[in-house]
């Protein structure tokens, strides 16, 4: 099991930078962070949440949604239990509440129903 935590939301001009982690705690004695496909997720006030960028277990495989292409980057740092968003030339759209999520499904889901483990949230705000 895993438990989730994002930090390092914040308000942004457009066009800066901001870089999201997602701190994961493991508990018991089962599956290691290393076992989840790690995604991003976001969520902006009246509209459904959706799926931004994923990581496979391995840390190699990606996915993007193609409005983030190129300008969003995710990794993870197993040893550090962390996964990261980087996120360059930001849009006044990117403005979301960002989640980070854990899935134990093989590759690397894009659908919010196959990630079990969801973090609270963090506040991106790209001002015009």
């Amino acid at each position: 099991q895993v438990q989730l935590v994002e930090s390092g939301g914040g308000l942004v001009q457009a066009g800066g930078s901001l870089r999201l982690s997602c701190a994961a705690s493991a508990s018991g004695s089962g599956r290691t962070f290393g076992a989840y496909s790690m995604g991003w997720f976001r969520q902006a006030p009246g509209k459904e949440r959706e799926f931004v960028a994923g990581l496979g277990w391995s840390g190699v495989r990606t996915e993007y949604a193609d409005s983030v292409k190129g300008r969003f980057t995710i990794s993870r740092d197993n040893a550090k239990n962390t996964v990261y968003l980087q996120m360059n030339s930001l849009k006044p759209e990117d403005t979301a509440v960002y989640f980070c999520a854990g899935s134990v499904r093989f590759g690397i889901p894009t659908v919010l129903h196959d990630y079990g483990y969801w973090g609270q949230g963090t506040q991106v705000t790209v001002s015009s």
